[in-house]
């Protein structure tokens, strides 16, 4: 058995383990022999309600949420050539808040709005930096800032709305339902499947432009179809819960020490490695009394972000 198996099987095991612990964890500790039947036999007990409810679909969110935003920033980081690229850092997570943010205001529908706002701040982005590879980075900040003062202009003339709009800014899974649940795993197929069938063009045009034209892969393409999925997979996520930043830049950094670069393989093991990580932050941030977990993804991800800036100079 190769280490890429033994590793996936690792991780695996591993969120199996912090599921069952969060499953059972809690201000009413509940047996694990009491989850088996409350999960297969529904009925109108608390420990039912709490369980499926509650406990359920805020697992499966962080899941999900992680895997969706670890895969995306993979994706990101073989397309622009760029060990910096991520969600979050490329604007496209703020894109996506600032259209939820005026989703909420106005009692739109949130996901067309938060789309429509990552795919905004993309193309913000893009024309900023003039398709240079280089400048995409600061083209992200320069389109972070001017979407952040758009939601702050939202926030002061939001008036009742406000609190609502605030829970968006600062990433929080607490309150995940079932539906937030369809949400994110909808936008997890909408870039892990595009992900896993570019992933051999994704190796070619790790190797160079002109190695990729020789191979016959069509750049362009094959940018704009990933760049439109993950836009639409991230605004799904946003608009369920707010920006939870640099997951997708940390752990495609993990995961490539541990896999290689074989595209295909290391999105299998970013998946796993980022549905842990938010997993165990978000049990993290429950059990420091419903921190936002966005915080807690910022303070430990801020100094990577750091670090791997301060390689590349």
């Amino acid at each position: 058995m190769n280490s890429w198996i033994k590793n996936n099987f690792f991780l695996l095991a591993l969120l199996i383990l912090i599921s069952l612990i969060r499953i059972t964890s809690g201000e009413w500790e509940i047996p694990f022999s009491e989850v088996i039947k409350f999960l297969f036999h529904d009925d109108s007990s608390a420990q039912s309600i709490i369980i499926r409810s509650v406990r359920l679909p805020r697992i499966l969110s962080s899941i999900l949420t992680g895997g969706l935003l670890s895969v995306a920033g993979v994706v990101l980081q073989a397309l622009l050539a760029n060990p910096l690229a991520e969600p979050y850092t490329l604007g496209i997570a703020s894109g996506a808040a600032f259209g939820a943010a005026i989703a909420v205001m106005f009692n739109f529908m949130i996901a067309p709005f938060s789309f429509a706002g990552a795919l905004l701040a993309l193309l913000m982005t893009g024309l900023i930096s003039r398709g240079g590879t280089e400048k995409l980075i600061l083209a992200g900040v320069i389109s972070n800032s001017i979407l952040s003062a758009g939601v702050t202009f939202i926030k002061s003339i939001a008036g009742d709305k406000l609190g609502a709009v605030v829970l968006w800014l600062m990433g929080s899974l607490s309150g995940a339902g079932s539906r937030d649940v369809y949400a994110v795993l909808t936008g997890t197929v909408l870039i892990l499947i595009p992900a896993l069938i570019f992933a051999p063009a994704l190796d070619a045009m790790s190797l160079g432009r002109e190695r990729a034209a020789v191979l016959g892969i069509n750049e362009n393409f094959t940018r704009m179809i990933l760049l439109i999925f993950i836009s639409l997979g991230a605004g799904l996520a946003v608009s369920s819960f707010g920006i939870i930043g640099f997951v997708g830049l940390v752990v495609p950094h993990i995961s490539r020490t541990l896999t290689g670069s074989s595209h295909r393989k290391l999105i299998f093991h970013a998946f796993l490695t980022g549905s842990c990580v938010l997993a165990i932050a978000d049990g993290a941030a429950q059990y420091l009394g419903e921190l936002p977990v966005g915080v807690l993804t910022a303070l430990t991800g801020g100094p990577f972000f750091c670090r791997i800036l301060a390689g590349r100079r």
